[in-house]
């Protein structure tokens, strides 16, 4: 299916079972306006239910990823309307930023190509997967326009960095680069910016090899373990299985097993079943 032209903040392109998703305001940086945030909200929701995607890559066009939310449209223009205007806008945002991206259907990677500064960390801590540019500038900037972290920036750097290092940049507004960011967890890897999208495409592939259905049910299942008991977990963790083990059109434990018990043509630690 073809998505050029869909939408106006957006840019998308399927190619080989990857849905590359680009925010498309390259002269703001691709600040997140409500336009943008809005159009994600579609995006993300055509894209789930489009059988060619197997894997959706968030990026940037232009130099930045996304520069965070754009200070004029979605702060300042709405600042004189009514609080149920305001509020509209507050929940397009987060709806796709983290509510629809932390248990997407499909995998998700941020492919962080340049600058990525305040509200950009909740998708992109949201995105199960992260890479970067080892040029890439990543930034809490909002305590130098006189504003504490907004939407649930605070927690995923929390979730993600840890203690010490999120108060350090939430306090100072210092800036750091991709190969920092890597260091301190925030992304998986960083490569040179030359590399990046051979390094996300080579990802993307690992990715398409496994059982979709139980890809699924792993990624989602460590999201949902963390903020549940360990009597809690053993519960879900157990149901999810069952569940997954119904669902499954290719049988792949049953797949799996005989690949390995009888076939003896794979090795289930180094190397994915064939499907």
């Amino acid at each position: 299916m073809s998505y050029e032209n869909r939408w106006q903040t957006v840019k998308v392109a399927v190619e080989n079972q990857i849905a590359w998703v680009s925010f498309n305001r390259p002269d703001k940086r691709n600040a997140m306006s409500p336009t943008l945030n809005r159009e994600m909200g579609d995006v993300l929701e055509v894209l789930e239910q489009d059988a060619d995607v197997g894997v959706v890559v968030i990026t940037g066009e232009g130099s930045a990823w996304t520069a965070g939310m754009d200070l004029k449209e979605y702060f300042r223009e709405t600042d004189g309307l009514p609080e149920i205007a305001q509020e509209k806008a507050r929940r397009e945002a987060c709806k796709w930023q983290w509510q629809m991206l932390r248990f997407y259907n499909k995998p998700t990677i941020a492919m962080v190509n340049g600058w990525c500064f305040g509200g950009a960390f909740s998708p992109l801590v949201a995105c199960d997967l992260a890479i970067a540019a080892d040029e890439a500038v990543f930034g809490l900037s909002e305590i130098n326009w006189g504003i504490p972290p907004g939407n649930l920036v605070s927690k995923a750097m929390a979730d993600t960095v840890g203690h010490r290092q999120s108060l350090y940049y939430i306090m100072t507004g210092e800036t750091f680069n991709g190969k920092q960011a890597a260091e301190m967890g925030l992304v998986n890897k960083s490569v040179p910016l030359a590399e990046l999208r051979a390094e996300v495409e080579k990802l993307c592939q690992t990715l398409l090899e496994k059982n979709p259905v139980v890809l699924r049910y792993a990624k989602n299942g460590f999201k949902r373990c963390r903020e549940l008991t360990w009597d809690q977990n053993e519960d879900y963790l157990y149901a999810k299985l069952d569940q997954c083990l119904f669902r499954d059109p290719e049988g792949g434990r049953a797949e799996g097993m005989r690949q390995f018990l009888d076939e003896k043509s794979i090795k289930p630690g180094l190397q994915t079943y064939k499907r």
